[in-house]
């Protein structure tokens, strides 16, 4: 763990396109949100120090709201495409206006487009710096676009609408005991307009008099399928006891500390350390 950004890591830095952003409040209550523009819109001013400005978003403000209370913060970026690695930077934020911190930075990027213009930046003092392993990274890949994105937009359908159903939810739960409908709720709509999944339930099939029968008796039900016999699942193993789990730990940094006397290099140092 470093208390700076060395060479390789503020490279990484600056080629991100994306980083997720961990704050809290002065009681501690933590807010965990996503940040994304242009590779390095995240700024790397010097080894200590980054800046990263703030978009007009959907207009909670948590993350500010949190910095102005409690100004510890944590930054996650991940590089799902090239290297499959993380970084986690660890310090404390104040927030500037454009105009003061472009007067200390007069070469920080500037977008006319009023959706992507930063009025407010937030800068970051350095405390803590480390890896995070590749294990459960997924690979990704870039996906070919087939429209073109309207990126900082405040259409609000475009930014999401009530993907989620919130809206339709709460209209749902005042029409209850009402004298009419709840009135429609607007639908998800993803970026490229309604996604796949988003289709209308199937009416239930309307009863259909029994006709040509004696006395109008219901024909029988149908006789249900029959049922699928499907081999057991078998059951996850039992979890290792605390014990065991412990025991296990103390040997993998046993181990780890034998390496480490005996002068062995760290599988992961070739990321953020200058080559030896």
């Amino acid at each position: 763990m470093l208390d700076h950004l060395n060479e390789r890591m503020r490279e990484f830095t600056g080629r991100q396109e994306m980083f997720f952003l961990s704050t809290a409040d002065r009681h501690g209550n933590c807010d965990s949100t996503f940040r994304a523009g242009p590779a390095g819109f995240l700024r790397v001013l010097d080894e200590h120090t980054l800046a990263f400005p703030e978009y007009r978003g959907n207009g909670v403000h948590a993350s500010l709201g949190n910095i102005r209370e409690n100004p510890h913060l944590g930054i996650l970026l991940v590089d799902f495409v090239r290297a499959r690695i993380g970084l986690h930077v660890n310090g404390s934020a104040e927030i500037l206006e454009d105009a003061e911190i472009r007067s200390e930075h007069p070469d920080l990027p500037q977008d006319p487009v009023p959706g992507r213009r930063a009025e407010l930046w937030v800068r970051v003092t350095v405390h803590e710096a480390y890896i995070h392993c590749a294990k459960h990274i997924p690979h990704l890949q870039y996906a070919p676009k087939r429209t073109s994105r309207d990126w900082g937009t405040d259409d609000h359908k475009r930014k999401g609408g009530d993907f989620f159903g919130t809206a339709r939810d709460r209209a749902a739960r005042g029409s209850v005991g009402s004298a009419g409908p709840a009135a429609p709720a607007e639908p998800a709509v993803g970026e490229d307009g309604p996604r796949p999944g988003d289709v209308p339930p199937t009416p239930a099939p309307a009863s259909v008099p029994a006709v040509g029968r004696p006395g109008g008796v219901p024909a029988p039900a149908p006789a249900p399928a029959a049922e699928t016999i499907r081999p057991p699942v078998p059951a996850d193993p039992p979890a290792p006891s605390a014990r065991a789990w412990r025991e296990r730990a103390e040997r993998l940094l046993a181990d780890a500390r034998a390496r480490r006397a005996a002068g062995e290099r760290p599988s992961y140092e070739e990321w953020f350390s200058p080559p030896q």
